[in-house]
């Protein structure tokens, strides 16, 4: 009887020594756990959680704990304003799996050599300050968030070359985004004027005796030079004190201009036009989130609703997910190209890279499994259904809405270019990144990243790219080596490194010479850029 009464005693100690050892093990796990999204987790706004499982069976006797499951919630963290190691010394690079050290990072992290080019955007001697002011510049932007940012910087240079006051543009409500956002909500409106002040005249809003004024409303056309605004343009104002430009893409020609106008545009891109405090300080938050995963890519994942209906591209959807971006295209009157072939489209390149493929591409250029990758984009068209093969290889994919809490979050919800505007920030710092599409975002992150000289670009040849996958699709190559070797030869030159811009494709002629240029704001040299010391004459072509 007397043994009898010990046994229980016996086994709740040891169960009091089991609690203990695994309250320690569960505090030094949380003191290294990393956020790994689920696969099942599509709905953005789901705590992120990570879910361990614990055994014990107690010796002589018939008492155990089996899979006792205990959940960490670690949607806290995203709450602080920053983890608190992120305040100190920056976090160690983490060794890649199956990687060979500081040789695997010079591959696939190190930013391909600067040249020696550098910033380069004062005015020449000859430059004055403004000319007195014949009137006033009203601008219309049109687009996206990228696509109203080079036109405002264009109508900057507008205003210089007319002698026109600007008054501070207004934003495109009425795009695909239905953004109600006014300049001052994205851009820092007092620095934007404060910093061209000896460029050009710029004004909060017109003058109370002019806003009933008989003005004339005048489109532009599309990559024009100096002399066209300087004659056509500047000779309305004989009969009008105030120019309506109706749209601001693309309004200004690539090549050919004075240096100095070229450098104002650089001014007003790169220094002028800043994001407002609020989105600057959520989007440097995004950043040291993401830095503490360590190196991180970038991807501008363009598969989006939008941007699937204009371009046609249909490749790996449904029957009813195609019918449905064929109405899109046909309900949006300004689109002006209704008739599509999505085949044709992918063929020529024309087309984003699908999740699958993009997965495919990074595996092949030897980023592993553990690489954390910023989903730069708005919400992915199909959802989950079409991130589950990116998913498998890369678990790690976060987004603003995985690194911030709905509260932090909640400012810039239903507005479209706010948000792209913190997909902007992290872009431009990330340590690589890679467009999906060459569209204006990729363009004006490519270009803001060449300026600056910050970390590796690389833009996907998908013309070339669309064969190999396809042969993947057909079964006549496999993934391994061989496709790896065949993708990174097609990318050793795309890397984003200094070189001049590519001027009109060979044989095009009108309008469509001008179109085939590569723009400005993708690529500012030669000027803005300048050269400060000889090149290297070894320069690494590692991707």
């Amino acid at each position: 009887m007397q043994r009898r009464k010990w046994i229980p005693l016996a086994l709740l100690r040891k169960f009091l020594i089991a609690a203990i050892c695994f309250i320690a093990f569960i505090a030094l796990f949380s003191a290294r756990v990393h956020i790994v999204p689920s696969s099942k987790d599509h709905r953005f706004n789901d705590k992120i959680s990570t879910v361990c499982f614990f055994s014990y069976s107690f010796p002589s006797s018939n008492f155990s704990i089996n899979n006792f499951r205990v959940t960490l919630d670690l949607q806290s963290w995203t709450r602080e304003l920053a983890p608190p190691h992120l305040s100190k010394a920056p976090l160690p690079t983490p060794k890649l799996n199956g990687s060979r050290g500081s040789l695997d990072y010079q591959k696939l992290w190190k930013p391909p050599s600067n040249r020696g080019f550098l910033p380069c955007t004062n005015p020449t001697p000859n430059y004055t300050t403004p000319a007195k002011s014949r009137g006033y510049l009203l601008v219309h932007t049109n687009g996206g968030l990228n696509q109203m940012r080079s036109g405002i910087c264009d109508m900057v240079a507008v205003a210089r070359i007319i002698n026109a006051t600007l008054v501070i543009p207004e934003l495109d409500k009425r795009s695909f985004w239905q953004d109600t956002s006014n300049f001052s909500d994205i851009f820092d409106e007092e620095h934007f004027m404060y910093s061209l002040a000896n460029d050009v005249k710029i004004i909060k809003k017109l003058p109370q005796d002019l806003v009933n004024v008989t003005r004339v409303v005048k489109q532009f056309i599309s990559w024009s030079g100096m002399d066209y605004y300087e004659n056509e343009i500047a000779s309305l104002w004989e009969n009008y004190q105030v120019i309506r430009a109706s749209k601001s893409d693309s309004r200004l020609a690539n090549n050919n201009l004075p240096p100095d106008i070229q450098k104002l545009r650089c001014r007003a891109c790169y220094e002028a036009l800043r994001f407002s405090p609020h989105i600057e300080q959520m989007g440097k938050l995004l950043v040291e989130r993401m830095r503490s995963f360590g190196p991180y890519i970038a991807l501008h994942l363009r598969y989006e609703k939008d941007m699937l209906a204009f371009s046609g591209c249909t490749h790996d959807l449904s029957p009813v997910e195609a019918e449905e971006l064929r109405m899109i295209r046909e309900n949006i009157s300004y689109w002006k190209i209704k008739d599509i072939d999505p085949i044709e489209q992918r063929s020529k390149g024309l087309c984003p890279l699908t999740p699958k493929e993009v997965g495919i591409f990074l595996t092949a250029l030897g980023y592993p499994s553990t690489t954390p990758i910023y989903i730069a984009a708005g919400e992915i068209y199909g959802g989950e259904s079409h991130m589950v093969e990116l998913r498998s290889r890369y678990p790690l994919l976060m987004s603003k809405e995985k690194l911030a809490s709905i509260e932090e979050l909640e400012p810039f919800s239903n507005h479209a270019s706010q948000m792209a505007a913190l997909d902007y920030i992290v872009s431009i710092e990330s340590d690589v990144f890679i467009p999906s599409y060459s569209g204006n975002m990729a363009k004006a992150v490519e270009g803001h990243r060449r300026f600056l000289g910050r970390g590796r670009t690389i833009s996907p040849d998908k013309k070339a790219l669309v064969r190999l996958f396809d042969k993947l699709d057909q079964g006549i190559m496999t993934e391994g080596k061989k496709l790896s070797n065949r993708i990174i030869d097609l990318h050793r030159r795309r890397l984003g490194s200094p070189r001049k811009r590519k001027g009109p494709i060979s044989g095009t002629k009108g309008m469509e010479r001008f179109r085939s240029e590569e723009t400005f704001y993708a690529n500012p040299l030669p000027d803005c850029l300048c050269q400060t010391e000889p090149p290297p004459l070894n320069i690494s072509r590692t991707v």
